[in-house]
Formats: C-alpha cells, structure tokens, sequence
C-alpha cells in the first residue's frame, strides 16, 4: 500500500490530496482566512452561562458566539482560571506549574453556574469549527498535539493509545513518559510513538512545552479575544497526524513550501526526506496525478463504482442518507444474494472512503441491498469496520438492522468538503450539467458491459466534442479499450445531439440498451 501526499498552492490557499494507491481518499485545503480551526487557543471572555443548557457563550471574535458545554470545562477548572488570573496580571511568571497551587476540581455532575460568571478570563481550545448556522464548539480541557505525544495542562494522568496492542510496550511506554513529564502535565502518547526512544519523546515533550510556555508570556498583554495559539501550518498538522513508512512520496508545486515540508520530515523522518520532491512540470500538478478528474466523478449526488454499481448520497440538516444500486448489471452465473453481497461489498469500500473525502459527520445511515444470510450480512459489517479503521475521526458503526440498514455515526468538527461538480451548460440556457468527465466515465462503464455480452460491432453516437475527446491524441481512450478487449469501436459525431447524450448501436444498426 503506497501513500502519495500531493499538495497544490496557489496565492489564497493551499489543497492537500492524499492518495492511496493512486485513489484519491483525502482532501483538505488550508484557507488563510480561517481563524477557527480545530486545536486553536483563544483568551476569552466568558459572556454569559446559560444555565438551562448548563453551558456558556463565549466570545472568541467570531460573529457568534462560542459554546462552552459544562461537561468541556474538565475538571481543573478552577486551577485554569487562577492561573490565566494570576499570568495575566503579571503575578505568576513560572508557566511550568512544578510550583504552582492547584485548587480542588469541580464536581462533574454540577451547574455551569457555580463554575463560571460572566466577564471572567479563559483559556479555550476549539474543538468543532464554525458549521452551517453555529459558531464554534470550544473547550478549557486544553492539549497541545505533538508528533508522539499529546501534552495537557492541569493534569496527572498518562494515556496510552489504544490501538497499541501489546501490553508490555503500553508499560514500557507509560514508565519511559513518566519518568520525564514535569509536574503539572498529563500526557497521552499517540499510536506513532509505538516503538520510539525516550529520546524521540522527550525531544518532542521539549517542544510542546516551548509552545505552551511561548503561549503563556502573551498572556500579560493579549487582548480578549485574541488567538494565544495557533494550531501548526496545515502541511505540517497532516504531516504529524498521517504520516508514517507507508509513504512512497510527497510532492509540492511550490518552492518555498517545498523546502518548510523537506525541513519538517528531515526532523520527523530523516531517513524519509529524499520522498519529498518540488514539482515543477509544466502540466498542473492536480491534471497530472488524475486529482482533478477523481474530484470531478467523486463529489457529485451520485457516485459510479465498479461493475456497473452506484451509490446516490443525500444530505438532510439532520444526517446523510446513502442509497446503495446494483445498475443495471447483470451476471447469470451468480444468484441475487452473491450479486447483492458483491456489490454491497464494493460499496462498503467506496462509502469508507466518500465519508473520508468529504469529511462527512452526524449521523450517516446507509441502505445496502437486502441479503437474506446472516453471515452475508456480518461479513458486510466486518468489511465496512476493516474499511474505515485507518479514519482518524472518531466513529461508531452499529450492525445491520432488520431492514439492511446500517448507521454510522461519525465525529464532526469541521464543515463537509461540498465541490460543485456540475458546470454551467455551453449552449448558454443558463442550466447546469454534469461535467464531460463524468459521461465519458459512463461511456466506458456501458462499452464494458456491452463488451461482455459479445456484441461484434459496435458503433457509438455522440456529441462531436465526446467524439473528438474520445479518438484524440495517441494512446486515445478508444486505442486503450481495444488494447483491453481485442474491439474497435466506431465512433462517429453527431451534431444535433446535446452535449451528454450518447447511444450505441449494433453492426445492424439497432439501439443497444
């Protein structure tokens, strides 16, 4: 399994698309404008506490307010307030905490207005991006996120990941973390630390305790609100969350990102700095790696998969909804359960990866074909769990109900991906269609379930410019499918046909269905 990092930049913002096998699976864009994003820190004030939601708004200089929920304030509360308190009025100067007096922690079941009072200072983290009509979600459970290890404020506790399996190594790491976190500081070390040296961690602790201590000196002066700490550059973040062996390159249009990205894995993997490479062809970096046509055919209301399969997705303000077709295939040697089985199965995949792309979250419910086997239906469950593992954002997927319904409920703190895919129409009536790319794709998908019913000849009507799309340039798409399936397609143009309409003949000059 190879991982490509391909990042395109341009004056306004950057796009990083992950590949996975040459498959697009993540797109993120890293806009300058965005001043609330996921792991900032604010000084705020607190501008009112809402009792009956048992929670406050908070105005972190968004045009609305934040929310702060009671059960997101953590429990050192009161040690949080005293110290931003203390820090910014210049009476407390040491930020490591070895000699700072915490206060008793807040009861865990008690009333946002005991907690809180308005115009109070705090220290909050943000932990849900601005959505739709709702400004940010925040929290005072600060932490700071390394390459190894997650550093907490106010805290005692070491956590180890979970999704390290061998007891022995979870020992010897939470040893090797205690013996060198300072007092004062929880820590939780991350899945990537598996096998690392006290030195790799503590190199990285050193650091997060720059940044927290770097942060805490604004404090005397900062006005409220302002950001006191800023989550990493975008490249960056992804780099220490995503990256790892099974990276085979990064590559990047842009020189001077080029050299900050070469100089972050040269400290992260140095053995791994020769993978990165500044792009510098002629043709678009997103043409040549075939990102752009995977956004154009992935984003739409529907979405084509293998062998004829598609998916339909719809969004509600309350959860997305995904419909699961066979098409119109047909395959005599299997029955209806090993055909609904197949697809769901190439559908499950597809899903893991739609929800990944568009960074879909809430609450997702999925309408496979309904198989009548039990165990057909618990192989789906356990691929569609094999399919989404490697997903960073926190999710929860609950077994077929009784009507083949899956729900998948998945974090979300941070607004969908949306990508128009449809374009304005060339005849100039104003209306909107699909883009070429994805009826070429559908060409090729009905040449080659017509290919497998052994037609002799076949001939393909289309618009001129599909027709000129098709049979231009050396290897055309009509030399590749003769390549492929040993048959010449005749393709001819036709001028009163609109721009997506296409039908194919037979050597009797019959209509194909």
């Amino acid at each position: 399994m190879d991982k490509e990092l391909i990042i395109r930049s341009s004056s306004d913002f950057v796009d990083f698309a992950l590949l996975k096998d040459g498959k697009l699976i993540e797109l993120h864009k890293d806009e300058e404008d965005n001043n609330f994003a996921v792991g900032d820190v604010f000084i705020a004030k607190i501008r009112k506490a809402v009792p009956g939601l048992n929670a406050a708004f908070v105005n972190v200089g968004y045009e609305k307010d934040a929310f702060l929920h009671y059960h997101d304030l953590g429990p050192k509360l009161p040690s949080l307030l005293k110290f931003v308190k203390r820090v910014s009025t210049g009476k407390h100067t040491d930020f490591l905490l070895k000699n700072f007096q915490f206060e008793k922690d807040i009861d865990k079941d008690g009333s946002i207005a005991d907690a809180l009072k308005s115009n109070q200072s705090l220290l909050v983290q943000i932990v849900k991006e601005p959505i739709s009509t709702k400004g940010p979600r925040l929290s005072s459970e600060l932490s700071i996120a390394g390459r190894y290890i997650v550093l907490v404020p106010f805290s005692d506790r070491i956590s180890i990941s979970q999704k390290i399996e061998s007891k022995e190594e979870k020992d010897r790491l939470k040893r090797l973390v205690k013996s060198i976190t300072p007092k004062g500081f929880g820590v939780i070390v991350r899945t990537v630390a598996e096998g690392k040296k006290v030195a790799e961690l503590d190199t990285d602790l050193q650091n997060l305790l720059g940044r927290w201590t770097a942060m805490c000196r604004k404090l005397h002066k900062a006005p409220h609100p302002s950001k006191v700490l800023g989550e990493m550059n975008k490249a960056s973040s992804i780099l220490r969350d995503i990256f790892n062996d099974s990276f085979s390159s990064i590559v990047v249009d842009d020189e001077e990102l080029y050299m900050q990205i070469k100089d972050y894995v040269h400290q992260i993997a140095p053995k791994k700095e020769s993978i990165v490479k500044h792009y510098q062809n002629g043709v678009p970096i997103f043409e040549k790696y075939g990102i752009e046509r995977q956004i154009k055919t992935s984003f739409g209301r529907t979405v084509s998969m293998a062998k004829g399969a598609y998916i339909v997705i719809e969004h509600t303000e309350a959860l997305h909804v995904i419909d699961v077709n066979s098409g119109n295939r047909s395959n005599k040697e299997k029955n209806q359960e090993d055909t609904a089985l197949e697809v769901n199965l190439i559908s499950a995949t597809e899903i893991a990866r739609q929800l990944r792309l568009r960074d879909m979250g809430g609450i997702i419910v999925v309408d496979f074909i309904d198989m009548s086997k039990a165990e057909n239906r618990k192989k789906l469950y356990n691929h569609l769990r094999d399919e989404m593992k490697d997903d960073k954002a926190k999710h929860k997927i609950l077994p077929p109900s009784k009507f083949g319904l899956i729900q998948i409920t998945r974090q979300r703190v941070r607004p969908e991906r949306n990508i128009e895919t449809k374009e304005e129409n060339p005849d100039g009536s104003g209306d909107e269609i699909e883009a070429p790319i994805k009826v070429v794709q559908r060409i090729q998908q009905d040449m080659e379930r017509i290919f497998k019913k052994d037609y002799k000849k076949v001939t393909l009507n289309t618009h001129p410019f599909i027709a000129a799309f098709l049979t231009k340039g050396f290897p055309s798409l009509r030399s590749k499918w003769f390549l492929e399936h040993k048959k010449w397609v005749k393709v001819m143009p036709r001028d009163a046909y609109t721009y997506l309409e296409y039908h194919f003949f037979d050597k009797n000059g019959d209509k194909i269905d």
